[in-house]
């Protein structure tokens, strides 16, 4: 568990699955201690920080919802308190949901906001001292293609993904003096396991339609956040990575 990484801590929110486990896992593999962040299932992050520790590694498994205030300066403080710092932020949670624009009740739109957006930028603002006092380090956003080619069903996920892109465009420029590296990574269709809430796989973001034939892995988006935070990135920022096989191209 040793490599580029070494000496910084990675704080991963949803990473009790799919993408979030497979960043946490790579981004440890390569030297870093590991924050694992999750909203509800706190067997599923203690899952994820376990394997990191059978590897050799240095894990804390925190259950906190991004979207309040206290409960993120209660996870920050734990990470600074079992690591001294954090050096990289991954905002991978978020929610999704299907449902028809004029059937969407307010509710359910800054719900989907709540996480993905609001939760990114309580977030960020709070790991963004630490980073500081540690001389530099790197954010990066999950965010997805839906919110690039139209997705019916889903315009708070998709406003909710490009306010988050937005918000990582601007921070890129206002914390580079500091170091401070802000980058999003937009996946297209990816092979993992959905939760009941979301619903099939929309038609639009399907395999059908992918130059490569395929959906993509989460090890394959895992290493391109990999890039983005580790010294291999280190002059790019306030970009969006698009991982979709060639379905939506820039």
């Amino acid at each position: 568990m040793a490599g580029a990484l070494d000496g910084k801590v990675a704080l991963v929110t949803g990473a009790g699955k799919n993408i979030g486990r497979a960043i946490a896992l790579s981004l440890a593999r390569d030297g870093a201690s590991v924050v694992v962040n999750g909203r509800a299932d706190q067997a599923a992050i203690a899952a994820v920080a376990a394997e990191i520790t059978a590897l050799g590694g240095k894990a804390l498994a925190h259950r906190a919802d991004i979207s309040d205030e206290a409960a993120v300066a209660g996870l920050v403080a734990a990470a600074e308190a079992a690591f001294g710092g954090i050096d990289i932020a991954v905002l991978n949670a978020g929610l999704r949901r299907q449902t028809p624009f004029l059937e969407m009740p307010l509710a359910e739109w800054r719900e989907i906001l709540s996480v993905a957006l609001d939760g990114a930028f309580i977030l960020s603002r709070a790991v963004v001292p630490s980073m500081i006092r540690r001389g530099g380090g790197a954010i990066v956003g999950l965010s997805g293609i839906s919110t690039h080619v139209g997705t019916p069903n889903r315009v708070h996920v998709s406003a909710s993904k490009s306010g988050l892109e937005g918000l990582m465009r601007a921070l890129a420029v206002e914390l580079a003096p500091q170091g401070i590296r802000c980058n999003s990574v937009s996946p297209g269709s990816i092979d993992t396991q959905r939760g009941a809430s979301a619903g099939a796989m929309p038609a639009t973001l399907g395999e059908r339609g992918v130059p490569l034939g395929r959906k993509g892995s989460v090890e394959e988006i895992a290493a391109v956040v990999r890039l983005l935070v580790g010294p291999e990135g280190g002059y790019v920022t306030g970009q969006t990575i698009h991982v979709n096989g060639g379905a939506f191209l820039t």
